[in-house]
Order: structure tokens, then C-alpha cells, then sequence
């Protein structure tokens, strides 16, 4: 798997499984839990959660996807802005771990900026750093304004909506990330709802695209956002067949007049533009 260094030079793979939506269904825990698994048999062993999906549920879901495995896997979890308070972020992480079953989180995040002083929370993320407990920290939702705000701090990746129907951050946040050696972590890559999902999905100049691939406008999504420099992709799945046709877009080559015909699609933005959010 391709990887990226962080600023703290440690590595994080491009591709990787989110869990939003997971651990809220008892009943779908076994079918959730396969998919990430085999995505892990993949080489797509980042697992990107949170406390916030399924309250806690999602981590659930992790940990028995990784049992016996805990070792292979780079976990990415994140904390409710109110969880966020120097002492508040240490019990949270707690639970988090105990819900996940392990002993320490590969990278941990502010899931968005709230009433606690950003800085009261870096400090409890460096706290939690040098207890171990966790290995880096970054943030999620943050504009540019905001990293500008974190520089120095140690953050080592922003975590945001994009995808190619959601291009705003290419005007300021994703250079600046790009200048300080920073990763950016492109949640919702297929979008969200079923609604907007079919909207991108159906667009025209990726279906062509995909045709001369002979693959699915999934796929070729995700590969645009696989293309772009200093980005890590992290769409869900929960049957086997879209893991293995997530995984097999990291394979897929774009060129020139592909990049073209999405740009033609998706036109970049010309202007700055308030962060997309979901």
C-alpha cells in the first residue's frame, strides 16, 4: 500500500475504510465487521472511526474486526468537540480504547472545532501523545483559518469533505496542507446520502471515463482522488464486493485526457469558498 508521511514523519496509508454509519444495527455488527476485515486482507489497513458513529458503536465494530490483528491495522478515531477539554479529551480517549480493545490509537482527531480553546485541546492531545496512548493527532473540519491557527502545534493531518463534486478546498486548504507536509484526509469521496451519491455517480463525463477504464464511476472517483497529491481516501463499505472494488481503484492510472474530462465535469473552484461539511 502507498503511504504518505506525516509531518511527524511516521507513515499513513493513501487508502483506507471509513465507518460512518456502522455499529448503529446489532444485527449488521458480523457483516460490518467482514468487510473491514477483508479490506485489511487488501492492504487497506487504515480503519477510520469516531466516537460519535453509533455512539461508540463503529469502534465496536472495529475491534472485532481486528481481533487477533490489532497489529496490521492503523486506527484513526475521533473526539466530540465537547468530549475536547484537556482533562474531558483523556476520559474520552479512555473509553475510546476501551471500546476499540486496544492500547493505543495510531492518530486521533478533533472531529470539529467547538466551544473548547483549540489550544486547551492540543495540549491534551500532546498529553495523551506522551502518555502513549495515542501516536499522532491531527483535526477534521478545519478551513484554512483554523490550521493557520494550529500551525506548530504538532497537528499532523485535516481530515475534511472532498471529493469531485465538493473541489473547494483546492483553492487554499489543500496547497497549504500540501506546503506544510501535510496529509489531508478526504472523508465522504462518494458523498453521503444516496441522493447526492447518484447525482455524482451519474454525471456523464465520469461515466465515459469509467467506460474507457472498464471500470465504476466509483471507482474512478475514488482513483481522481487517489491521483491528487498528498491525499488519503477513505470510503465505507460494507458488502464484499464494493472492499474489492475499492481497493482495486487504487490501481487504476489516470491520464491526462481523463483528468481533463472529470475537470471538464467537475469544474475546480475559482474562488475561495466556505468548507463543505457533513
Amino acid at each position: 500500500m502507498r503511504t504518505l508521511a506525516m509531518p511527524s514523519g511516521r507513515s499513513i496509508p493513501v487508502l483506507g475504510q471509513g465507518t460512518w454509519g456502522m455499529g448503529e444495527d446489532p444485527g449488521r455488527k458480523r457483516q460490518e465487521a467482514d468487510a473491514l476485515r477483508l479490506g485489511m486482507d487488501l492492504g487497506m489497513t487504515l480503519i477510520d472511526t469516531a466516537e460519535m458513529y453509533g455512539e461508540g458503536g463503529a469502534e465496536e465494530v472495529v475491534a472485532a474486526a481486528l481481533a487477533g490483528r490489532r497489529d496490521q491495522a492503523f486506527i484513526v478515531s475521533k473526539v466530540y468537540p465537547h468530549n475536547a477539554g484537556r482533562r474531558a479529551v483523556q476520559a474520552a480517549c479512555e473509553r475510546s480504547l476501551a471500546r476499540l480493545g486496544t492500547g493505543h490509537i495510531d492518530l486521533y482527531l478533533l472531529h470539529w472545532r467547538g466551544s473548547v480553546p483549540l489550544a486547551e485541546t492540543l495540549e491534551g492531545f500532546e498529553a495523551l501523545r506522551k502518555a502513549g496512548k495515542i501516536l499522532d493527532y491531527g483535526v477534521s473540519n478545519f478551513d484554512v483559518d483554523d490550521m493557520r491557527e494550529a500551525a506548530g502545534a504538532g497537528v499532523a493531518v485535516n481530515q475534511v469533505l472532498y471529493n469531485l463534486a465538493r473541489r473547494g478546498v483546492e483553492w487554499d486548504l489543500l496547497p497549504w496542507c500540501r506546503k506544510h507536509g501535510m496529509p489531508l484526509m478526504a472523508y465522504s469521496p462518494l458523498e453521503s446520502s444516496a441522493a447526492e451519491q447518484a447525482a455524482l455517480l451519474g454525471t456523464p463525463g465520469l461515466m465515459r471515463v469509467a467506460e474507457r477504464h472498464n471500470a465504476s464511476a466509483a471507482q474512478i472517483a475514488l482513483a481522481w482522488l487517489l491521483h491528487q497529491e498528498g491525499v488519503v481516501v477513505i470510503p465505507k463499505a460494507v458488502s464484499l464486493r464494493h472492499v474489492r472494488e475499492n481497493r482495486a481503484a487504487l490501481d487504476i492510472v489516470l491520464n491526462a485526457e481523463d483528468i481533463a474530462e472529470l475537470d471538464a465535469a467537475f469544474p475546480p473552484p475559482r474562488r475561495a469558498t466556505p468548507l463543505d461539511m457533513r
